[in-house]
């Protein structure tokens, strides 16, 4: 990964930022009856964010792989729901994405290019593993910028590695650190990826372990650290586990299994050395100039020009 210095690294999971923009902006179409919303929203949301964190360097990252099959193979479950019904020719596992949004994701990497802004993304992992990989090692303090809670297990006080968290909106996210997810969950932010096995996440179609929630899977994680000690114990007689909780252990053993590998953000893939640094400047001026025009992105388009000048 190259820089222009050690200052801050914004990582955005893209897809979480232009799905929200999707559904929270009013549709609007550019002059050709393009569906625009999404692009516009995903561009003021990244002027927002780069005028209020003042990041030197960003990253889009991208799903080229949503639901890899490494994964899947795992865990069959593993969002399923969200796959387009087999439709004869079609590609298999394709995500339910709505027509308008589909056709505004080309636009938005077509947009990104312009103003040179770096979109990484990995065949075969999801950009959350293109985030962890990032953020691993960065050298430099770094915001992840996310709805997806999964991502709570790479927030690191030491290496200055938070999430904000878009949740409730860009406007009004929350900044996670250590303290903030024990606060709320009664655990570390290194236990997140086993937490949230145990509890599972429909969302994801990971079942978790039966009969455990969020606040046993917490005292669990509490007093035997991990899945590994918690296993551990489950067969320890002698353990401090009740019956309760042991026998539910001990029912989901093959899920306990796979499950931590498809939870846990993938860290070690080869990126190469993806220029990182934000650009003051855009890339290809007037190139912005006309896909500002073409679509009838003058004003976002602008906004985040002034914003990228301003730093």
């Amino acid at each position: 990964m190259t820089s222009t210095d050690t200052g801050r690294l914004m990582l955005l999971d893209t897809a979480s930022l232009y799905f929200r923009a999707f559904f929270g902006v009013p549709e609007i179409s550019g002059p050709d009856g393009t569906p625009v919303n999404a692009v516009r929203g995903l561009l003021d949301f990244i002027s927002r964010l780069v005028g209020d964190y003042g990041p030197t360097d960003l990253v889009c990252c991208w799903d080229n792989d949503w639901r890899p099959q490494w994964r899947v193979d795992l865990i069959p479950s593993y969002k399923a729901h969200r796959v387009v019904e087999e439709v004869p020719g079609a590609a298999p596992d394709v995500e339910e994405v709505p027509d308008p949004l589909q056709v505004q994701v080309p636009i938005i990497l077509e947009v990104l290019d312009a103003l040179g802004i770096t979109v990484v993304g990995a065949d075969g992992y999801e950009a959350d593993d293109v985030i962890g990989t990032l953020a691993t090692g960065a050298g430099q303090p770094v915001d992840i910028v996310t709805g997806d809670r999964d991502l709570f297990q790479l927030v690191d006080d030491e290496a200055d590695v938070r999430v904000l968290y878009i949740a409730r909106g860009v406007g009004n996210h929350e900044r996670v650190t250590n303290e903030w997810v024990r606060a709320k969950y009664a655990i570390d932010a290194h236990q997140y990826a086993d937490f949230a096995t145990m509890r599972g996440d429909m969302s994801d179609g990971l079942p978790g372990v039966k009969g455990v929630g969020e606040k046993t899977a917490a005292t669990l994680l509490e007093r035997f650290g991990d899945i590994d000690g918690i296993v551990s114990a489950a067969h320890d007689p002698d353990a401090d586990m009740g019956p309760g909780p042991r026998g539910k252990i001990k029912a989901a053993l093959d899920y306990l299994e796979v499950a931590p590998t498809v939870v846990a953000v993938a860290r070690d893939i080869d990126l190469g050395t993806p220029a990182t640094a934000l650009p003051r400047t855009p890339r290809d001026p007037e190139r912005v100039l006309a896909l500002a025009e073409r679509y009838g992105l003058e004003s976002p388009m602008q906004r985040l020009v002034e914003v990228l000048t301003a730093r």
